[in-house]
């Protein structure tokens, strides 16, 4: 698995979340929502330190990660994290 994401994305969740370098967001399964790869799930987001970070991606001054108890969610896929602009946020695709 690996985490992709846009430059866009990644000012976003700094200016949203008030990040500095060195911070991090950790991706995890949430109940509720809706998710194309878990029905019944969603994905949520935390800014919080990296653990144990089983998958980790640094850019842009910032580290995404997700937590080994957590990988089942994601069933094999990619995660890419893009901007769209329609929605002026990042939305989540998955690949395999």
């Amino acid at each position: 698995m690996k985490i992709i994401i846009d430059e866009q994305s990644i000012s976003w969740y700094r200016d949203e979340l008030d990040l500095n370098n060195g911070d991090s967001i950790r991706f995890f399964p949430r109940y509720g929502g809706y998710s194309p790869i878990q029905s019944g799930f969603s994905l949520g987001i935390s800014p919080e330190p990296v653990k144990e970070g089983k998958v980790l991606t640094e850019a842009g001054g910032l580290s995404f990660f997700v937590e080994e108890e957590d990988l089942w969610y994601f069933d094999g896929h990619d995660l890419e994290v893009k901007f769209d602009e329609k929605k002026a946020e990042p939305v989540f695709h998955y690949h395999k």
